[in-house]
C-alpha cells in the first residue's frame, strides 16, 4: 500500500481520536468539576487576601493604641505641668494651651481612625465568614461531581487507550519523515489531509493553482494545497 493511503486511513484513527478526546473534555460534569475548582481557588485568594488585609490592619491598630496611649500621657503630663507651674504672661499661656490642644486633636484623630478600623476589621471577619461558608458549599458539591466524573473517566479511558493504540499500529509503516509532516499541517490546520473536490481544495476550498492542476493531469497521486498547506489526495481511497 503506498504510503499517502496508509496516510490517509492513519487520519481516519486520528481525528475519531480526536473527536474522543474533544468529547471528554466536554463532558457536562467534567465542566461541572472545573467550574467548582476555579470558584474554590479563588475564594482561596480572596481569604489570602483578607488574611493580609487583617494582618495589616491589627499592626496598624496596635501602633495607633499604642499611640494614643503615649499622646494621652503627654496631655496628662503637659496639663499637671500647666496647673503647677501657671505662666506669668498671656503669650505663654495661649502657647501651652495651643500645645495642649494639639495633642488632644491628634489624639482624636487617630482615636477616629481606630474606630473606623475595629468596623473595617469587623466587616472582614463578616466577610471571612461568608466566604468560607460559600467555599464549603462548593467544595461539598465539588466532592459529590467528582465521584460521578470519575466512574465516567473510568469508563472513557478504557475506549481512550483502545484509540490511541489503534492510532500507533495505524501509524507503522509509515515514513516517520510523512508523519512529522502530517503532525506539522495538523498543528495549523485539522484534518491535514484532504480530496480534490473539482479542481479545488477539499479543506480550504481554494481553486488549485494552474501549475497543481497539471501535476494533477500527469497522475500524481496527491498535491499540496498552496493556501492551507493541506496534502490533496487526488486518488479516491477507500
Amino acid at each position: 500500500m503506498e504510503q499517502y493511503e496508509l496516510l490517509w486511513k492513519y487520519q481516519q484513527v486520528d481525528m475519531e481520536l480526536d473527536q474522543y478526546e474533544k468529547e471528554m473534555r466536554g463532558n457536562s460534569n467534567r465542566k461541572e468539576l472545573l467550574k467548582h475548582r476555579d470558584f474554590l481557588l479563588e475564594q482561596q485568594n480572596v481569604l489570602k487576601k483578607i488574611e493580609s488585609d487583617v494582618e495589616v490592619m491589627s499592626d496598624r491598630m496596635e501602633a495607633l493604641a499604642d499611640e494614643i496611649k503615649r499622646l494621652s500621657g503627654s496631655v496628662a503630663e503637659a496639663t499637671a505641668n500647666f496647673e503647677n507651674n501657671r505662666p506669668d504672661n498671656l503669650e505663654d499661656v495661649k502657647k501651652q494651651m495651643a500645645s495642649i490642644q494639639k495633642l488632644i486633636a491628634t489624639i482624636t484623630r487617630y482615636e477616629s481612625e481606630l474606630a473606623k478600623m475595629r468596623k473595617d476589621s469587623e466587616a472582614r471577619d463578616r466577610q471571612q465568614r461568608e466566604v468560607r461558608v460559600r467555599a464549603a458549599k462548593a467544595r461539598a458539591e465539588f466532592d459529590r461531581i467528582k465521584v460521578i466524573y470519575d466512574e465516567e473517566y473510568k469508563a472513557a479511558a478504557v475506549k481512550l487507550d483502545e484509540l490511541k493504540k489503534k492510532v500507533a499500529r495505524e501509524a507503522e509503516g509509515i515514513d516517520p519523515g510523512l508523519l512529522e509532516k502530517y503532525k506539522a499541517i495538523k498543528r495549523h490546520a485539522a484534518p491535514p489531509i484532504t480530496r480534490l473536490h473539482d479542481d479545488r481544495c477539499g479543506g480550504c476550498n481554494m481553486q488549485l493553482s494552474a501549475a497543481d492542476k497539471d501535476k494533477v493531469r500527469s497522475g500524481v497521486p496527491y498535491v499540496e494545497c498552496e493556501n492551507c498547506g493541506r496534502i490533496i489526495l487526488i486518488k479516491q481511497v477507500d
